[in-house]
């Protein structure tokens, strides 16, 4: 029994970004993907790079443990790219994710960053046999979410580990054994979001060509919104026999799609110690004869729609034989009057482009000024109008209403982040609900912080009440003893009080006559109950806990 890998893979830049930052590579030992981030940072330059410098692993045989093999290609894939970070500071802040899989003929090893998926389908059933490394996939771990709240969060695309050149990477690690008729998905979010795992495994199940299953699968993604680049690789392991009369129809060239494909990475060309490998003669990871998809020879006889609905591949006419140019038969027709017809054509069609890119830059401008989201301005909190996203160094988005009194180091450092990282909203009013539940729990904080502070310094002994009846603010804080006196304490001050307005979403109190009958002073000996800082007394549990998350001094 001889088990061989059939793959093919494809790529979309989806119908909401206006580039493809996922690269994808296929070979006959090893399938990878890569979701590039930064946007203006470079995204795509990071997805193509990694999969340059991790590309030399689909030699013929690996020869030594894989996992070993795959760790050291990644860590040195993060490396590169702290390099050219150092030679080029413009690139900072790029990164991207990458799930890859190497096969030695009976074995697949698997590595896995960030949010990219792995998939396996075998006698029937999808399992996804990676784990994302999000925000929410975290939160679903310690149950604070469920699966299907993990879907639709705000949060769901925030990674917490990425190749991004920092650091050491820590990659998940794994060794899967394989079986003839198993079949590998593995593909960039931008397919695993908008289709559930259910059409997943129907699809995957429903089609026998990889080739036909990738078109429809990248179809699926479109008709979802496409509102992200699709990348994918579907790879089945086939039992074939030396006496198999498939087996020679087959073939095991590389295929690369999206950035990698169109902007090979610098550090494969220059890297001449691969020209001898499967991945060297791709081309240098050029994209090869059969366009986005491939190879596919083998199915074309049993499956004719093999092109599904993307048509045939960049460059080729109906027939699917490549264009010949330069062989036209001219009559009797001048040369220099057939050239000058073309460039009068090849200018039409330029100023029709030009004219296509302008309305559609337009009318995709008007489109990012109704978006919204919370964000970071400076040391508080502000709601931008635009997309958190750079075009040709031109910023998409502006501050739309700055809060100046929710600083975000009165926030616990989850939401902290979560305002770092941006919050999206659906609109204006969902922008401000979510500014209104931070900026009551920012006055919850600064008013914690204030207790806190006052219970580790309580007055000395012996302190006299002011006129009035009225006790000092620092020791009526730090006797605080109760839960009545601890809302008390905790309850904002009035705008005229602090020269600060009131946080958004907190009512501001209105001031009442304070009580006229003094109160009791401790005697000269007698100590201040002093309250160890931190501590919080007469508080309920749900108090407690919501104190605990705040900052600590």
């Amino acid at each position: 029994m001889t088990l061989v890998l059939r793959f093919a893979a494809g790529s979309h830049k989806g119908l909401i970004r206006e580039g493809n930052e996922d690269s994808g590579y296929a070979g006959p030992r090893l399938l990878a993907v890569a979701d590039g981030m930064g946007g203006a940072a470079a995204g795509e330059v990071a997805s193509s790079e990694v999969l340059g410098s991790i590309v030399r692993l689909d030699e013929d045989e690996p020869g030594a443990d894989l996992l070993t093999l795959l760790g050291d290609a990644v860590q040195g894939a993060n490396d590169r790219l702290r390099q050219m970070v150092e030679e080029d500071p413009q690139l900072e802040g790029m990164g991207c994710t990458l799930t890859a899989m190497l096969w030695t003929g009976r074995r697949m090893g698997l590595v896995h960053v960030g949010d990219s998926r792995a998939y396996l389908l075998r006698d029937g059933a999808l399992a996804q046999i990676t784990q994302d490394h999000t925000w929410v996939q975290r939160l679903v771990d310690e149950g604070r979410i469920t699966p299907e709240e993990a879907e639709t969060h705000p949060q769901r695309s925030l990674l917490m580990r990425a190749l991004d050149g920092r650091g050491q990477v820590e990659p998940d690690l794994s060794i899967r054994e394989v079986r003839a008729g198993d079949r590998y998905l593995i593909c960039s979010d931008g397919l695993s979001g908008p289709v559930s795992h259910q059409t997943l495994q129907d699809t995957l199940g429903s089609f026998y060509s990889p080739e036909q299953t990738v078109q429809e699968l990248i179809q699926l993604a479109l008709r979802g919104g496409g509102p992200d680049n699709i990348t994918c690789i579907v790879a089945d392991v086939l039992d074939v026999g030396a006496t198999d009369t498939l087996s020679g129809q087959f073939n095991d060239v590389p295929v690369v799609v999206g950035a990698v494909a169109e902007t090979p990475p610098s550090s494969t060309a220059a890297d001449r110690s691969i020209a001898d490998t499967p991945a060297g003669r791709a081309a240098g990871l050029g994209r090869g004869p059969q366009g986005a998809f491939g190879p596919a020879e083998g199915y074309d006889a049993g499956y004719p729609d093999g092109q599904g609905g993307f048509g045939p591949a960049e460059g080729y006419p109906d027939g699917g034989e490549p264009a010949v140019y330069g062989t036209e038969d001219f009559d009797d027709e001048p040369p220099r009057k057939k050239r000058r017809s073309r460039a009068l054509t090849f200018s039409l069609v330029g100023l029709v482009t030009v004219g296509l890119l302008g309305a559609g830059g337009f009318f995709g401008y008007q489109w990012t000024q109704s978006q919204y989201y919370v964000g970071a301005e400076g040391d508080h909190v502000a709601v931008y109008q635009g997309v958190n996203q750079s075009l040709a160094g031109l910023s998409l988005s502006s501050v739309h209403t700055p809060y100046k009194d929710i600083e975000l180091k009165f926030l616990p450092q989850d939401q902290r982040t979560h305002v770092t990282n941006t919050i999206s909203a659906t609109s204006l009013g969902d922008a401000d609900d979510k500014v209104k539940k931070l900026g009551e729990q920012a006055a919850f904080c600064r008013k914690v912080a204030d207790v806190r502070a006052a219970a580790a310094n309580p007055p000395a002994p012996g302190t006299a009440p002011v006129p009035g009846g009225q006790q000092p603010a620092q020791q009526a804080a730090g006797t605080v003893a109760t839960h009545a006196g601890f809302v008390t304490a905790t309850t904002p001050p009035s705008p005229s009080a602090t020269g600060r307005a009131p946080a958004a979403g907190v009512p501001t109190p209105t001031p009442t006559p304070s009580a006229t009958a003094p109160a009791a002073v401790p005697s000269q000996n007698a100590a201040a109950p002093a309250a160890p800082q931190g501590d919080l007394p007469g508080l309920t549990d749900e108090e407690r806990q919501r104190a605990d998350s705040c900052p600590k001094p």
